[in-house]
C-alpha cells in the first residue's frame, strides 16, 4: 500500500498553537480527535448593540503564564452555536472564524469562545480544523507540525 499524496504532517496530543490574526499565542494545546469543534479559553463574554450592529466583546490572556496580559477584542462577525460541553451539558457560545497556525501550517478554522478557566489548557482543537492535514501521533508531544515522511510511511506499511 502506497502513503497517500496529501502533505499529511505529523503532530502529537499536545501542540503549540497560535492565533496570527488576533496576535496571541503560541498557547499550549490539547489536540483532541473526540471534539468535533475547537475552543479557546476567554473571559468577560458579552454583546453590546451599536446602532444596527452587534458587537461580541472578549478578552483573552496573551500570555497564557502572565494573568495580568489581557487583550481585549470586539467583533462584528460572529455565529452562535449549541455545543456539548465536557460535562455532557449543551451551552450555546459563540463562533468566531479565524487563523489557527500549527506548526508551520495556517487553517482558517471556526472556534468557540469558552471559558475554560478550570481547565489544564486554554485551547483545544477539535476534528474538524485537523481533517485531511494532519496525522496524530498520540505517543508524543509538541512536535511541531513536521512532514509526516518516514513516519506516516512506518504506520501505512
Amino acid at each position: 500500500m502506497n502513503p497517500p499524496k496529501n502533505n499529511l504532517r505529523l503532530i502529537g496530543r499536545r501542540e503549540f498553537v497560535s492565533f496570527p490574526e488576533l496576535e496571541i499565542g503560541p498557547f499550549e494545546a490539547k489536540i483532541d480527535t473526540g471534539a468535533y469543534t475547537s475552543a479557546l479559553h476567554c473571559e468577560e463574554i458579552s454583546l453590546k448593540k451599536n446602532g444596527a450592529s452587534t458587537v461580541l466583546y472578549f478578552t483573552i490572556l496573551s500570555n497564557p503564564n502572565d494573568p495580568s496580559s489581557k487583550k481585549e477584542f470586539n467583533l462584528t462577525e460572529f455565529t452562535t452555536k449549541s455545543i456539548k460541553n465536557s460535562f455532557g451539558e449543551v451551552e450555546e457560545r459563540y463562533i468566531i472564524r479565524t487563523i489557527l497556525k500549527i506548526g508551520r501550517k495556517n487553517i482558517r478554522a471556526s472556534i468557540s469562545l469558552t471559558d475554560r478557566g478550570t481547565m489544564r489548557y486554554p485551547i483545544l482543537i477539535g476534528r474538524k480544523p485537523l481533517k485531511g492535514k494532519f496525522l496524530i501521533d498520540v505517543n508524543q508531544l509538541h512536535l511541531g507540525g513536521p512532514m509526516a515522511g518516514k513516519a506516516l510511511k512506518k504506520i501505512l506499511l
